[in-house]
């Protein structure tokens, strides 16, 4: 068995903290967003192979990471493109690799900032009991934060009917970008496209597919976050220290609050600052002020300020001069 993490996005929505870096490569605790995924893919025997698809924008920051890692699997696999408006689109840049690499086994298809609470390996499980292609799904609970997902329609744990970002969802159910295809269906990718159909979002080809083949939902409800926006970023975080806080070892505090789901990286400064809901990356200065609901990426210094739902880019300097 093969599997794909896809890491190939821009995450524009989370600039300017993701402009130099792949979202996938944002904290999550002690470790990051995919290697949470390639730890899992590591510990299955049943997957051989790890393709790391991404953009040519990002590959030097792939390699240096996956050389710099202990994971042996993950490999390399790069899209032809730079910039936003040259993707493929996912189902497009899938049958690419497909193609590229030469798949022939059954693949493992999971996007790189999905941070999902179950075990990769219970997936895989579910996967060869059904014995056909099959997707993890996900209730989100409002039908308003459904509209955002392709959403699935069961019969029993077989998918019957997708909707992809609709208008009016008839479920609260989605698809969270966790497929297993079987070695007999990757054929049918390059079949689709050639029909015209929309090269871009995963639902797409599984409404198509479900129609022709049966396709089975793995259900689960402890957890998901699509890291897409600062607010599913913040959100990922608090789940992952569970209302706790972390500040690191080499982290200086002086007179300074901090309340739940905060994270303190290494070398942050922090001074008569209180903090609630905030990821604070290294050696960033906050002096003075309020921080919550926010993010400020490392080497960046604040003074004097009070900040609600912001993100500040890197080695950005911000300093309230009216309040010294």
């Amino acid at each position: 068995m093969k599997a794909v993490v896809l890491a190939g996005g821009y995450a524009t929505r989370l600039w300017p903290i993701t402009k130099q870096r792949p979202k996938m490569f944002l904290p999550i605790g002690e470790t990051t967003v995919i290697d949470r995924i390639f730890a899992d893919l590591e510990a299955d025997e049943r997957v051989d192979t790890v393709y790391v698809s991404t953009n040519e924008r990002f590959a030097d920051d792939f390699r240096d990471h996956l050389a710099e890692s202990d994971f042996e699997k993950p490999q390399l696999s790069v899209e032809d493109t730079s910039e936003e408006d040259e993707k493929f689109g996912v189902v497009g840049a899938l049958a690419q690799l497909v193609e590229r690499e030469e798949v022939d086994d059954d693949l493992v298809v999971i996007a790189g900032d999905n941070l999902i609470s179950f075990d990769v390996g219970d997936f895989v499980n579910f996967f060869e009991e059904k014995g056909s292609s099959c997707l993890a799904a996900y209730d989100v609970g409002t039908k308003e934060r459904a509209k955002a997902y392709g959403l699935v329609e069961l019969d029993g744990d077989r998918v019957v009917d997708f909707q992809e970002k609709p208008d009016d969802p008839n479920s609260t159910l989605v698809s969270i970008a966790c497929y297993a295809f079987t070695e007999e269906t990757l054929p049918l990718l390059e079949t689709y496209l050639e029909d015209g159909n929309n090269p871009d979002e995963p639902g797409w080809f599984l409404q198509w597919l479900q129609s022709r083949n049966p396709v089975y939902a793995y259900t689960f409800e402890e957890a998901w976050f699509d890291i897409g926006t600062p607010e599913s970023y913040l959100d990922a975080v608090g789940w992952y220290l569970g209302g706790e806080s972390r500040v690191a070892d080499s982290a200086t505090l002086e007179n300074t609050t901090i309340g739940e789901n905060v994270h303190v990286m290494d070398g942050a400064e922090l001074a008569d600052a209180n903090l609630e809901n905030a990821i604070i990356f290294p050696n960033a200065t906050v002096r003075g002020g309020d921080v919550r609901d926010s993010i400020i990426d490392e080497g960046t210094h604040i003074e004097n300020m009070d900040l609600a739902g912001a993100l500040i880019g890197a080695h950005t300097q911000i300093t309230n001069e009216s309040d010294e």
